[in-house]
């Protein structure tokens, strides 16, 4: 895992290889796009920039919205109300 990086800091060469490698294995395992910004202290628009130059295919927004799933999770807000 890469430390953060400090603002401003240009991050290009072989840093910048370095870190879209770690962060497009840690998106595809399933880490949001906002926990990776955190984690190396960047921008979610750096971030997202960086997978999309990448070609990571990009999740969709929100939870479950069908399925088994999406029913486990609107019981879940039925109950809690």
């Amino acid at each position: 895992m890469i430390s953060k990086i400090p603002k401003g800091t240009r991050v290009t060469g072989d840093r910048r290889i370095g870190l879209t490698e770690d962060l497009v294995s840690r998106y595809s395992s399933g880490t949001s796009i906002r926990a990776l910004a955190e984690d190396v202290g960047r921008s979610y628009g750096f971030v997202h920039a960086l997978l999309v130059e990448a070609g990571v295919p990009m999740r969709s927004r929100g939870g479950a919205t069908r399925g088994a799933a999406a029913e486990k999770r609107r019981a879940e807000i039925a109950a809690g109300s």
